[in-house]
């Protein structure tokens, strides 16, 4: 499950742009940051897409990416002309289609490669739905999982949600602020409308009422229910509602939990902004494996984690010109690998999780110190650029190992239950992880 949200003027303090969103996704499906420079291609080529190919465009624009190690696709990303886009899972009475399709992160990193503006990477998207349909298997190792999308677009200028159900879709232009997680949300208060929705959801007999909802219409109740998204969708709501909304307060967010203290092993539902997996059946594809802040301004700055878990992790900042990330270690896989940038935090994440309550603390006095001086760094000395970036990455690779031996030699004051336990043992040993 994941959350993702874009604040406009004057909902910032600044005036700017602030884009955000967390990943969820299974504990052991790293998530690769990478960029791609811009690239122009031999007329009447294909792209490998997930599943699929489809004819390459003639050009490409450069992206920054950050997707599931496995996938074509992306669960979030940017490009050089400050477009940046988050997709989420949401659950519709319609049928998912398993092959022959693009997932939602194929048409996301589509609409990055593709477009200059939010606008036009909307209208991509509905063409690209409308052309090669949309689902997939969209599992790691959970091959049943698979589900439509929906989307926040955004550009230094505008906003736009898009939210689908099969080849049906319905867009709202964003005003001042908004947050999707793993439900549809768009009513009779579309801007635009896919012209046969209305006339498909009437026939199946979905609406109940004269006036017509797209999400009441189209929504499955049970799953967009068990997902707890409507639960996360009022945190986000109370913290945007706030306004003056700044790039550490989005970073905060992305950290918080739907209670405090927290403790990962005593709930049920992923019904927390900054999500830990635990219980197989509910919170399996609950654990946050990637963040990203986007502070659209004239020359936007990204925030990223590259690691799981934002309320153990630093947002680093990375900038889409010259040299745009370090060297972050060999390809990623479900598998453990010391010289990885994410497995080496994984390895620090793991040994909180023995005692949260205990050992979370210690990370987060050192992550916030860290934060604070980046932030430091790129807003008050205004640096900026490459050089920036790699030390950031540095500083924060040179904390895990560290933290890792001050977090062992702490005893374990409050164990978890026996299922949570055994839950991480497991997938500890999956990845050929120490336990």
């Amino acid at each position: 499950m994941c959350d993702t949200f874009v604040a406009l003027p004057p909902a910032t303090a600044d005036g700017s742009v602030i884009f955000a969103k967390n990943s969820d996704r299974e504990a052991n499906e790293a998530q690769q940051l990478e960029y791609h420079a811009a690239q122009t291609h031999h007329a009447e080529s294909m792209v490998q897409c997930t599943y699929r190919s489809i004819p390459q465009a003639g050009h490409t624009h450069a992206v920054l990416l950050s997707r599931p190690f496995w996938m074509w696709g992306a669960e979030m990303g940017a490009n050089e002309h400050g477009v940046v886009i988050g997709n989420e899972a949401v659950f519709t009475r319609l049928k998912v289609a398993r092959k022959g399709v693009l997932t939602g992160m194929d048409l996301l990193r589509l609409a990055l490669e593709r477009t200059a503006t939010a606008t036009a990477a909307k209208d991509l998207i509905i063409e690209l739905l409308g052309r090669y349909g949309q689902g997939g298997v969209a599992g790691y190792t959970d091959k049943t999982f698979a589900y439509h999308n929906s989307f926040i677009i955004a550009d230094q200028q505008q906003a736009w949600v898009l939210e689908t159900a099969g080849e049906f879709w319905a867009a709202k232009k964003v005003t001042t602020y908004y947050t999707i997680s793993n439900g549809l949300t768009i009513e009779e208060d579309y801007d635009e409308i896919h012209p046969g929705a209305e006339a498909f959801a009437r026939k199946k007999g979905w609406v109940r009422q004269k006036r017509f909802g797209f999400a009441t219409a189209f929504s499955d109740w049970l799953f967009t229910r068990f997902s707890a998204c409507r639960v996360r969708q009022e945190q986000t709501n109370n913290h945007l509602a706030a306004g003056k909304i700044t790039v550490h307060g989005a970073m905060a967010h992305l950290r918080s939990h739907h209670q405090e203290p927290y403790n990962p092993a005593n709930h049920w539902l992923s019904n927390a902004i900054c999500a830990h997996a635990g219980y197989p059946l509910t919170r399996h594809a609950g654990q946050t494996t990637g963040s990203l802040v986007a502070h659209l301004t004239t020359r936007p700055t990204y925030w990223v984690t590259a690691t799981s878990t934002p309320c153990l992790s630093v947002f680093k900042p990375v900038w889409l010109h010259g040299p745009v990330l370090p060297e972050l270690g060999p390809e990623l896989t479900g598998k453990f690998n010391q010289s990885s940038f994410w497995w080496q935090f994984e390895a620090l994440h793991r040994e909180v999780l023995k005692d949260y309550r205990s050992r979370a603390g210690t990370v987060q006095k050192e992550q916030a110190a860290l934060q604070q001086a980046l932030l430091a760094m790129v807003y008050d000395e205004q640096a900026r650029g490459y050089a920036v970036t790699a030390e950031a990455f540095a500083r924060a690779g040179r904390l895990s190992p560290g933290l890792q031996d001050k977090i062992k030699s702490l005893p374990v004051q409050h164990k978890a239950n026996l299922l949570y336990r055994a839950y991480w043992a497991r997938l500890n040993k999956v990845s050929g992880m120490a336990g």
